[in-house]
């Protein structure tokens, strides 16, 4: 089924490798450690890897958090994104993608939908005054199920008061399309982050494109 653009009342944004360009910090880290160990095309190798860890280590987030052990280790886990931070630039925007959501809110109505922490999810719409843009945030603390399960989009939807299959997810991985589809929502994938076109097919996109800021211009 093709996107039908009228059918969509609200868009849904990842932020790590949709809107944020920060997933080059993980990625950059074991490439280098590839890199030492001789292993050719060591970048491209890192962001497979990196983004085939995301559905297991959603699944542990959601565990951990059945038994009350989230908490600690969320815990450590902002103190170290924060030390981190201390020493490198806070955050990086997907090019274009600030005056993208600015027209598309024209028309749209919009959220996060991320598995980062709301702390880091505020911080970074403040950066770059986007927080008046978004109606919802829906971040790791906000349900108990993380992507690719359907439940952070239809948490999303609710927080606007709309049917899933009124709304749009944009994200450049594959869980996020699953997540999407499994929602009953309509499945937007973006190129500018981990995905390749063809995991982002057969994982159900409705409609493909280089970045967010190309949005706009299809929708």
């Amino acid at each position: 089924m093709e996107l039908d653009p009228s059918a969509i009342d609200a868009l849904f944004f990842d932020l790590d490798g949709t809107l944020l360009d920060s997933d080059d910090e993980g990625v950059e880290a074991l490439a280098r450690w590839l890199g030492r160990l001789g292993v050719r095309d060591a970048r491209h190798r890192a962001r497979r890897i990196v983004m085939r860890m995301e559905t297991p280590v959603n699944a542990l987030m959601t565990a951990l958090d059945t038994v009350g052990l989230d908490t600690p280790l969320l815990g450590f886990s902002e103190w170290l994104r924060h030390q981190r931070r201390r020493t490198t630039p806070r955050f990086r925007i997907v090019p274009g993608s600030e005056e993208a959501l600015r027209l598309l809110a024209r028309s749209y109505r919009l959220a996060v939908v991320t598995t980062r922490g709301r702390r880091d999810a505020q911080a970074f719409l403040e950066s770059f005054g986007l927080s008046d843009l978004f109606e919802a945030v829906v971040t790791r603390e906000s349900t108990w199920r993380l992507k690719p399960h359907a439940a952070p989009i239809r948490y999303a939807a609710g927080r606007l008061d709309l049917p899933p299959h009124r709304c749009a997810m944009v994200g450049d991985t594959p869980v996020d399309m699953r997540a999407a589809r499994q929602a009953g929502a309509w499945a937007i994938g973006v190129l500018c982050g981990f995905g390749e076109r063809d995991e982002l097919e057969r994982a159900g996109a409705h409609l493909i494109v280089p970045s967010p800021a190309d949005l706009p211009s299809v929708l």
